[in-house]
């Protein structure tokens, strides 16, 4: 194989892969996102209200820390280079020192938390409700 088709044959393969890939993630419409959302496990329940502010109940957001109850403002951020998320802005003394989380999403109806970039979320939580 020459140089010039291994050349061609890779671009190929990623292009391949990269459209793949695009179409394994789940597009997310900012409008579906307010709602209730529990982890039925934990009890542990994140209101997303459609006038931009939310509430969590009971929620743990890593591995380190126990169940809180905070709140704030949300914003859904569509992120064309990795996963969509949804910034929540904590309130004053929400959380401690954290001013804010990521809260992402996994197509309709499923969010989560996610501590560690590469590691498997801390929290799901699955839609149960309008606000």
């Amino acid at each position: 194989m020459s140089k010039r088709t291994g050349g061609r044959w890779l671009v190929a393969v990623l292009t391949a892969s990269a459209a793949f890939i695009s179409g394994c993630t789940a597009s997310v419409d900012a409008d579906e996102l307010p709602g209730v959302y529990r982890n039925d496990e934990t009890g542990g329940e994140v209101l997303l209200d459609s006038d931009g502010t939310f509430s969590a109940t009971d929620v743990s957001t890593d591995e380190f820390s126990g169940p809180a109850d905070f709140s704030g403002r949300w914003e859904f951020l569509d992120n064309q280079a990795s996963s969509d998320f949804v910034y929540l802005t904590i309130d004053d003394g929400g959380l401690g020192r954290t001013g804010g989380i990521q809260l992402y999403t996994r197509g309709e109806g499923t969010v989560y938390f996610q501590y560690e970039p590469d590691g498997p979320p801390t929290l799901v939580l699955t839609r149960v409700g309008a606000p």
